[in-house]
């Protein structure tokens, strides 16, 4: 395994074989015994790889788990078409919730989480994660406008950060469970808010007058 060294790995041929080997691996650790109980020795040996191979690449499961993570945040979540922006916000909560929900997901997710507090590399991943869901699913603010359904300023991208914020929040900060219920609360509630003209982009608020 010597020619696996760090730069190395291709999408193709024995690398990638390599890879999909030590990804199914941390997966699989990650759920029999927890981040905790998840190491390199242990990954490479379910692997079937040299344990070498991985620390040389990766050096630790915080740095593998945010790599995997990067490579596997280009899958975009399906975008509805109800017809209204309340009905395709529900759809677009309801399938994040969904995938939050999942354990495999949600474990990386915690774990991705938490190293982006302190380590660089994470918190580019996670701010890239975010960056891509929000533009994939801007489309959803642009059918909305075209149909009059909100002003034509409306900000896309705050509009769906917003629908996001109540059940991260609840996952990552408070601790509370999240469900359907949560989804179409955040719908509702954002959708209202953007039909009313409060989710604006910043230029409309900069030159507004002042209040006396």
């Amino acid at each position: 395994m010597a020619s696996d060294g760090a730069g190395s790995l291709r999408p193709g041929g024995r690398t990638a074989r390599t890879r999909e080997a030590i990804a199914v691996a941390l997966q699989a650790e990650l759920l029999d015994v927890g981040y905790g109980g998840t190491t390199i020795d242990r990954i490479a040996q379910r692997a079937g790889v040299a344990k070498t191979t991985v620390y040389r690449r990766w050096g630790s499961v915080g740095q593998l788990v945010v790599d995997m993570f990067t490579q596997a945040a280009g899958a975009q979540i399906p975008i509805a078409d109800t017809g209204s922006l309340e009905g395709d916000l529900r759809e677009l909560a309801r399938s994040s919730i969904a995938l939050l929900q999942t354990p495999q997901r949600r474990t990386i997710f915690d774990i991705v989480v938490r190293e982006a507090v302190h380590d660089p590399t994470a918190r580019a991943a996670l701010t890239a994660f975010f960056a891509a869901r929000i533009d994939n699913a801007a489309v959803i603010v642009r059918r909305a406008v075209a149909r009059g359904e909100v002003p034509a300023d409306t900000d896309a991208a705050e509009v769906i950060r917003l629908v996001g914020a109540p059940y991260y929040a609840r996952l990552f900060i408070t601790g509370d469970p999240i469900g359907p219920e949560d989804a179409d609360r955040a719908a509702a509630v954002v959708a209202l808010a953007a039909r009313e003209g409060l989710l604006a982009t910043p230029a409309r608020h900069q030159h507004s007058t002042p209040p006396a």
